[in-house]
C-alpha cells in the first residue's frame, strides 16, 4: 500500500492522531495546518485522498475542496465540528465524497479512507461492487460470507448475515419487518412475529451498536429498518 493521504487540519493533536493511524496502516501522509501549503502540495505531489478540516486559518475547507475539484478527482473527506445538514450539503455539493464529525474514532477515519479509495479504484477499473458493501467501516462480502467492522471479523449466523446483506443491498431505503422476514426466511409473515426484532437486536449487539442511537441499523418506527 503506497497511497498518499493529505491531511489539512490546524488542530495539531487531531492531525497527528490521524497521521499515526494512517501510517500504521501503510499510507504515506502529508500533513498541513493551512490551506495555502496544502494547495502547493497538491500541485507538486501525487495525492490519492484528502482529509480536509472545514475551519482553517486562511482558506476554509469548502474553498479548498472547490479548488481541488477544479483539477483533481481523488476522494475528499471533510472534517467538521459542526453537525448542521447545511454544512454537509454544501461540502457534498462542492465535490466532497464523505463527512466525518468531530469527535471521532480514528479507526473510523481509517475505515472511511479505505472505503473511499476502494470505491475510487473500482470506479476507475470498472469492478462491480455488487458482491461487497463497505459502509463506514462495516464491510460485508457475499462471496466470502464474511463481515468485518473496522477490520475485525464479526461472527454472524447465516440468518444474521442474510438480514444484514439484505439491508445493505437496500441501503438508503426502509425495509419492513414483513419484507425482511419473507425474503430471509422464505415464509409468510404473520402479525405479532417478533423474530426479526430479536435478530436485529442480536445483530446490533454484535456490532456494538448503542441501543438508543444505533450507527448502522436504524429503526424507522412504524415502518421498518434501514442502513443509511
Amino acid at each position: 500500500m503506497n497511497e498518499s493521504i493529505l491531511i489539512v487540519d490546524d488542530e495539531k493533536e487531531i492531525a497527528d492522531l490521524i497521521e499515526v493511524y494512517l501510517k500504521n496502516d501503510g499510507y504515506h501522509v502529508y500533513s498541513f495546518d493551512n490551506g495555502t501549503d496544502a494547495l502547493h502540495c497538491i500541485e507538486t505531489k501525487p495525492i490519492d485522498l484528502a482529509i480536509l478540516d472545514v475551519m482553517l486559518p486562511d482558506i476554509d475547507g469548502f474553498h479548498l475542496c472547490q479548488k481541488i475539484r477544479e483539477r483533481f478527482f481523488f476522494p475528499v473527506i471533510m472534517l467538521t465540528a459542526k453537525i448542521e445538514d447545511s454544512d454537509k450539503i454544501m461540502g457534498l455539493t462542492l465535490g466532497a465524497d464523505d463527512y466525518i464529525t468531530k469527535p471521532f474514532n480514528p479507526l473510523e477515519v481509517v475505515a472511511r479512507v479505505k472505503t473511499q479509495l476502494r470505491r475510487y479504484h473500482r470506479y476507475n477499473t470498472g469492478i462491480s461492487p455488487s458482491d461487497e458493501y463497505d459502509i463506514r467501516g462495516l464491510m460485508i462480502n457475499k462471496n466470502t460470507h464474511k463481515c468485518t467492522l473496522y477490520g475485525k471479523e464479526i461472527p454472524l449466523t447465516p440468518i444474521e448475515f442474510s438480514i444484514l446483506w439484505y439491508l445493505c443491498t437496500h441501503q438508503g431505503n426502509v425495509v419492513s419487518s414483513e419484507e425482511l422476514f419473507e425474503s430471509v426466511w422464505g415464509e409468510k409473515y404473520l402479525d405479532n412475529n417478533n423474530t426479526v426484532m430479536a435478530h436485529i437486536a442480536r445483530l446490533r449487539e454484535k456490532l456494538n451498536e448503542p441501543p438508543r442511537r444505533p450507527k448502522y441499523i436504524k429503526t424507522v418506527w412504524g415502518v421498518g429498518y434501514t442502513i443509511e
